[in-house]
């Protein structure tokens, strides 16, 4: 029993033994096709991860080539996905196009977002504004939402009789930024401007116009630059057209005191350069003005002026009148009568014809017409302060009353001292040369002009160029050409309006001049401004509030004694201490810039202490807009061309054209002080 027991287990144990050996292989069989399984899965995605890779890898290449750089690729097996934003249609279809040569078109997905299409350009805007006096006419585009009745309603206003025909039209944009401040700007040149054309854009404003003399020009042009607005280009050109000048005159002299012109009229550019070839050989020297107008009264003009003068020099010394076709002769004492002869029938044989020679040779100069110890003459002066003195003998008393009231008129009634005795034997025509010499008085800023029976002595400084010119022209007209009369008559700039306003480059000057005379100095080692150059100061933040709105550079300099780096800061904190101290007196001072230089450019020798006191020093600069004025402003001087007379201006100068941004200058006046 015990047998049949053992047997029955030994059995059963074999029974296990078999199940879990036949368990184990069917385990080991499901881990081997796990295995498998696990392995082929993973070697496909591999497989599909390199296809991806490469798919990806050659559409990025092919839309890389043709620029399409922007597109976004993503691969998903077989299938690529394409994304981003094209600038158009056209665009995204190329693209597609060229991704279908990588991958069949059923296989690539498009996700491809087409830009909004770019809104219509604004059209430029522009107005062409064209005066001629009264008559105004508009003409351009402008936008929709601008008032064109404002603008009508402005130019209106010039005139009550302005005659505006409206020619704009409009369009549907917003107003363009600059378009306010370009507008207002022409605005203002067509109401300075009679004879006009304005054209007007957003950045841009072009004058063209025609002036009535050279001086209004010089005017216009100084205000309309001087008034520009910050970063608008303007370009202004004025035309002053010859004057008509009558009578036409001309008078050179030789005296003592050389060769020159008194007065000098040309009708043409080659006339004007005889004239003056001729002036040069008979003695004259140095810039010579001579004006080219209308009025000649013969085309042979030349002939006689340049005739004339040649003779004048011959006997080397008195005056030769040209006034229309009458020609005066008068020559001093000193020139012996048998010259004078033989010179005014030469002079006689050469002129052209119409033209008349009256020559004449003057009294010794102590040969006064005096009665008893007395000097026959009327005086008319003026002195630097203002006040007219009117001595000598006149008539009777109207005509002191006569003399009274015009003085009085010309000058104020507080200015006038009148200081005459009456003597009716006096001269035929004194009254008329008296109330002359008063009416010339007032031509000049101050001098003296002494009639006598003989001549007229004129003398003094005046603010106009072309005075001489004019009185020449005006004491021919009214006393003859046969008239004597002297002028030394200087100009003085201090007293000429057009070469004292304010410009960016005259300013420039007028602050250099004060720091010549002395320098704006600091406490030593320090930032802080020395009150001794208090005044220096004073005068730069003076011209700065007459000069208005510049763009300046304020630059600090110092020695090289030191570290560089204290320099530097240094030269730093003192330029922004002079900006500082001009905004506390009044200056404008938004547009200054502060640069320390330090000891990078020095004046003089660092090894001296007058060198180094020298490089110690604050300067002015213009930059920006304001030197691109300055610029225009200096390039009004064009060097002269061959076979120009030195010093005047050709024909083609009669126009002035500024265009802000180039050119190079003179130097420009001296500022007068307050005191001035």
């Amino acid at each position: 029993m015990k047998e049949k027991s053992s047997n029955a287990v030994q059995r059963l144990r074999g029974l296990g033994a078999s199940v879990i050996a036949q368990y184990k292989a069917v385990v080991l069989m499901v881990g081997c096709f796990a295995l498998a399984l696990v392995l082929s899965v993973t070697a496909a995605m591999l497989a599909v991860r390199g296809i991806e890779h490469v798919v990806g890898r050659d559409a990025a290449a092919v839309l890389s080539d043709q620029g399409m750089s922007w597109a976004e690729i993503e691969t998903d097996g077989l299938l690529l996905t394409l994304r981003g934003e094209a600038e158009s249609e056209a665009v995204r279809f190329r693209a597609l196009s060229a991704v279908s040569t990588v991958v069949a078109a059923e296989r690539v997905i498009d996700e491809i977002s087409v830009a909004p299409s770019v809104e219509i350009a604004a059209p430029r805007f522009q107005i062409e504004i064209l005066r001629n006096g009264l008559d105004v006419s508009l003409i351009g585009l402008v936008p929709a939402s601008l008032s064109v009745e404002s603008m009508v309603r402005v130019i209106e206003g010039i005139d009550p009789e302005v005659s505006v025909v409206n020619m704009l039209e409009t369009a549907n944009h917003p107003v363009p930024f600059g378009w306010e401040q370009a507008a207002d700007f022409g605005l203002k040149a067509l109401a300075m401007i009679p004879a006009s054309k304005v054209s007007i854009s957003p950045d841009q404003v072009e004058v063209r116009g025609l002036a009535d003399s050279e001086r209004q020009r010089d005017e216009w042009r100084e205000t309309l630059m001087r008034d520009r607005p910050r970063g608008l280009i303007s370009s202004i050109e004025i035309t002053a057209p010859r004057p008509v000048i009558s009578p036409f005159t001309l008078r050179f002299v030789i005296d003592e005191n050389g060769a020159r012109f008194d007065a000098c009229t040309a009708d043409s550019t080659e006339a004007r350069a005889a004239i003056l070839r001729a002036a040069r050989s008979a003695g004259a020297q140095g810039v010579i003005d001579c004006s080219i107008g209308l009025g000649s009264p013969s085309p042979r003009w030349q002939v006689a002026a340049r005739e004339a003068i040649r003779a004048l020099a011959e006997l080397g010394a008195g005056s030769v009148t040209l006034a229309d076709i009458d020609i005066s002769l008068n020559v001093p004492y000193s020139v012996a009568p048998e010259a004078l002869d033989r010179v005014a029938a030469e002079l006689e044989q050469v002129l052209p014809d119409a033209f008349s020679l009256e020559a004449n040779r003057l009294p010794p100069s102590g040969d006064e017409q005096m009665r008893g110890d007395e000097v026959v003459e009327f005086v008319a002066s003026r002195d630097e302060n203002g006040i007219v003195l009117l001595r000598g003998q006149v008539v009777d008393e109207r005509s002191r009353d006569a003399l009274q009231a015009l003085a009085r008129a010309e000058f104020g009634p507080t200015a006038v001292r009148i200081s005459t005795r009456i003597d009716p034997d006096l001269p035929d025509g004194w009254p008329l040369r008296a109330l002359l010499a008063v009416d010339t008085l007032a031509q000049l800023e101050h001098g003296m002009v002494r009639v006598r029976p003989d001549r007229f002595d004129i003398r003094g400084v005046s603010g106009d160029a072309a005075v001489s010119d004019t009185l020449s022209r005006r004491l021919a007209e009214k006393l003859g050409p046969a008239a004597v009369f002297n002028l030394d008559i200087h100009y003085d700039e201090r007293f000429d309006p057009v070469a004292m306003q304010p410009s960016p480059a005259r300013c420039e000057q007028w602050i250099r001049e004060v720091l010549d005379e002395q320098k704006i100095t600091f406490d030593p080692g320090s930032s802080s401004i020395d009150s001794a150059t208090g005044r220096v100061m004073d005068q730069i933040a003076e011209i700065l509030r007459d000069c208005g709105r510049l763009e300046i550079e304020v630059g600090g300099h110092t020695d090289s004694q030191g570290r560089l780096e204290t320099n530097m800061r240094l030269s730093q904190q003192r330029a922004e201490a002079v900006i500082a101290g001009l905004l506390q007196r009044g200056a404008l001072v938004s547009d200054f810039e502060a640069v320390g230089y330090g000891p990078e450019f020095p004046v003089a020798d660092n090894a001296t202490a007058e060198g180094r006191e020298a490089n110690r020093r604050i300067e002015f600069r213009l930059i920006g807009a304001s030197a691109e004025a300055a610029q225009a402003e200096r390039h009004g001087d064009a060097p002269p061309q061959e076979g120009d007379e030195p010093g005047l201006p050709d024909e083609a100068d009669l126009t002035i054209t500024v265009t802000v941004g180039a050119g190079e200058t003179t130097r420009p006046a001296p500022r007068p002080s307050r005191e001035e």
